[in-house]
């Protein structure tokens, strides 16, 4: 039995969504930074022996397609939200993003009630290099301030991509409501 489920990227324009994306999809890395309007890909994964179909949305990260991302929102089930580990900016602009999500999802900010998000720092590879401005302690208390799990990723080097996108379909599959079994009487 094939499963699906829709996943939508969000981040600040640059941080790399648009290349763990096609890495995870395709194994490509793409060097060349081509700022995305909205692009749709679909993959077929094996998790737990369950085959899934994941239809991933990339959207832009400018707010000239807002209306556009808030659509895809409404209509995604669960959500990487991206930043960058060399830039502050990115990050501080990733608390709006969830906000966001909760207020077209329709959950108060102060719920307990959530949705199935994985926080993603991406070019591990560069802060390596010494350009990191975003330290693995704060990114982790926000991510347990969230309730979600927070991972650090490289899509030039390949280091926590495929993990990224598998765990937000686990993220997914432990916030999907139980179904009820149904008794018919004839």
């Amino acid at each position: 039995m094939r499963k699906q489920h829709t996943i939508v990227v969000l981040g600040s324009g640059g941080v790399g969504k648009s290349a763990l994306t096609v890495k995870f999809v395709s194994g490509k890395f793409v060097e060349k930074y081509d700022p995305t309007i909205e692009d749709f890909y679909r993959k077929d994964v094996l998790i737990d022996g369950v085959r899934h179909t994941l239809e991933i949305l990339d959207t832009a990260g400018t707010e000239q397609f807002s209306s556009l991302r808030d659509l895809y929102i409404l209509n995604g089930q669960c959500f990487l939200i991206v930043y960058s580990l060399t830039s502050m900016q990115t990050f501080n602009e990733i608390r709006g993003m969830r906000d966001n999500i909760l207020r077209i999802k329709g959950i108060p900010p102060n719920s307990t009630q959530t949705v199935p998000i994985v926080l993603v720092g991406n070019k591990v590879d560069l802060a390596m290099e010494d350009r990191r401005e975003v330290n693995r302690s704060e990114a982790e208390d926000l991510a347990a301030h969230w309730c979600c799990p927070h991972l650090e990723t490289s899509a030039r080097d390949e280091i926590g991509v495929n993990e990224a996108f598998i765990e937000v379909v686990n993220q997914m599959l432990l916030h999907r409501p139980k179904s009820r079994s149904v008794c018919s009487v004839l």
